[in-house]
C-alpha cells in the first residue's frame, strides 16, 4: 500500500513537472460526441491517476459499511474469547459461579459457544443447581443442532455424576436410537450397570464393549472379574447355567483367583464338589492363593484322607503358609485328628493370629471338651474381630497361646497317639 501511494505521488510530480519545464510537453485532441478536449500529455498523464484514486476512493467508501460489520464482529469476538478464557481460568481456581457467568456471557459471539455452554453446564451441576445445567444443555444443542449427541453424552455424563441413573438410561438410549454401537455411549453404559449392580445386563454389554467400547483393558477385565463373581454368588445357579456363565468369561480371565473361587463355590452349592476341588487345584498350580486355600480347607469332600494328603504335600513346600496350616487344621477336625488338629492351628496362629483360626480353635476345643479353652480361643477371636486394623495388637493384649505349638508332625512325631486317652493337648 504505502509503496503504491509513493508511485502516485510520484506520477503526479513529475507530469506537472514536465509540463512546466519542458518547451514541447506533447499535444492531446480528444473528440468525444461533438465535445473536443485538448491538453498536453502531462495534463492527461495527471488526469489518469486523479481518475483512479477517485475510484479507488469511491470503492472504499461503497465497501466501508461491511468493513466496519466485519470489524465489530471480530471485536466481539474476540471479547467474547477474553471472556471464556477468563472463566475457563476461574473454574480452574475453583470460582464456578464466576467462570460460569463469564462463560455465558457473549457465547453466542464465541468461536466455540458449544464449549463454552458445555462448561457452564458442568459448572452449574458443581453448584447443585440442576435446572440452570439443563437450561445450558438445551442452549448449547440449539447453538449447534449438529452436535447434538455431544451434547446428550455430556448430560448423561453429568447425570450419572449426580446419580440421576434414570434419566442418564433415557439421554443414551436417545443417541444409541441412532448409533446402537457408538462407543462412549456404550462406556457410559457400562459404567451406569456397574454403580448400579446390575451384573446381567453388564455381562450382556461387555463383550460390545470389548469390540467397540474406548475403555482401558484393566477398567473391563475389572468390570468382568466382578460382574461374573456376583452372578455365580448371587444367583442359585444349576450346572447348566454355571457352565454356561464360565463360558461367557473370557478365557484370559477364567485362572483369575476371585473368579475361579466364586466359580468353585458355585459348584459345591451345586453339589459337584470333587469338581470344584479340581478346580482349585488347578489354579493353585499356576497362582497361590489363601482364599482359594481357605475354601479348599473346607470342602466337603468324598476322600478326606487324599484330601489332607494333598494339604500336607502343599505344607512341605510352604511351612510357613498361615492359610494352608489353617485349612490342614480343619481337614484334621474332619478326620477326628484332635491333637494334629490343634497343632496346626496353634502354628497357623503363631506365624498370623486371625480371627477365623482362633474360631476354627475353639470349635476343636468345645469338642474334645476343654470349655474353657475354648472360651479364650473364642474370646481372642471376639478381640481381633473388634479391634478391625489392629487386630494383631488385639491378639497380643489378649495373649497369643504361649509357646506357640509348631506342627509336630515335622519332628517326626504324631500327636494323636501322644494324645490318646487324655485329651488334646
Amino acid at each position: 500500500m504505502k509503496v503504491g501511494l509513493v508511485v502516485i505521488l510520484a506520477l503526479i510530480v513529475g507530469a506537472l513537472t514536465a509540463h512546466l519545464v519542458l518547451a514541447d510537453n506533447g499535444y492531446v485532441l480528444v473528440n468525444f460526441r461533438g465535445y473536443v478536449i485538448e491538453m498536453s500529455v502531462p495534463i492527461l498523464a495527471l488526469a489518469l491517476v486523479l481518475g483512479y484514486l477517485a475510484v479507488r476512493v469511491l470503492v472504499q467508501v461503497w465497501r466501508a459499511p461491511r468493513k466496519l460489520g466485519e470489524a465489530w464482529a471480530r471485536a466481539r469476538i474476540n471479547y467474547a474469547g477474553r471472556q471464556a478464557t477468563k472463566g475457563y481460568i476461574a473454574l480452574a481456581e475453583g470460582r464456578l459461579a464466576r467462570g460460569e457467568r463469564l462463560l455465558t456471557r457473549g457465547a453466542r459471539q464465541s468461536e466455540t459457544p458449544l464449549l463454552n455452554y458445555l462448561a457452564a453446564a458442568r459448572a452449574a451441576q458443581m453448584q447443585g443447581d440442576r435446572s440452570r445445567r439443563d437450561s445450558w444443555l438445551r442452549m448449547a444443542c440449539e447453538q449447534e443442532p449438529a452436535a447434538r449427541d455431544a451434547v446428550l453424552l455430556t448430560q448423561a455424563e453429568l447425570q450419572l455424576e449426580d446419580g440421576q441413573y434414570g434419566e442418564a438410561l433415557a439421554s443414551l438410549n436417545r443417541v444409541r436410537e441412532r448409533h446402537p454401537t457408538h462407543a462412549q455411549a456404550l462406556k457410559l453404559l457400562g459404567e451406569l450397570h456397574y454403580r448400579r449392580k446390575e451384573w446381567q445386563p453388564l455381562a450382556e454389554l461387555l463383550p460390545l464393549l470389548r469390540r467397540r467400547g474406548n475403555m482401558p483393558v484393566e477398567m473391563l477385565d475389572d468390570w468382568s472379574v466382578e460382574t461374573y463373581s456376583n452372578i455365580m454368588t448371587s444367583v442359585r445357579l444349576d450346572r447348566v447355567a454355571l457352565d454356561k456363565v464360565w463360558e461367557d468369561i473370557p478365557r484370559h480371565l477364567r485362572r483369575e483367583p476371585r473368579l475361579t473361587l466364586t466359580r468353585a463355590q458355585a459348584l459345591v452349592a451345586c453339589g459337584a464338589t470333587e469338581d470344584a476341588e479340581a478346580e482349585i487345584r488347578r489354579t493353585l498350580r499356576e497362582d497361590w492363593s489363601e482364599a482359594l486355600i481357605d475354601l479348599y480347607g473346607e470342602l466337603p469332600v468324598a476322600d478326606p484322607a487324599t484330601h489332607l494328603k494333598r494339604i500336607e504335600a502343599w505344607l512341605k513346600e510352604r511351612p510357613e503358609d498361615a492359610a494352608l496350616l489353617l485349612a490342614a487344621g480343619r481337614a484334621c477336625v474332619r478326620h477326628q485328628l484332635w491333637g494334629k488338629a490343634r497343632s496346626y492351628l496353634e502354628a497357623s496362629l503363631a506365624i498370623r493370629p486371625a480371627p477365623e483360626t482362633y474360631r476354627a480353635l475353639g470349635q476343636l476345643m468345645a469338642r474334645v471338651g476343654e470349655a474353657q479353652s475354648a472360651s479364650k480361643a473364642y474370646e481372642r477371636g471376639l478381640a481381633m474381630t473388634a479391634a478391625g486394623p489392629n487386630a494383631e495388637a488385639a491378639a497380643a493384649r489378649t495373649g497369643v497361646p504361649a509357646g506357640a505349638h509348631r506342627v509336630l508332625t515335622v519332628a517326626g512325631r504324631d500327636p494323636d497317639r501322644d494324645a490318646a486317652g487324655d485329651g488334646v493337648r
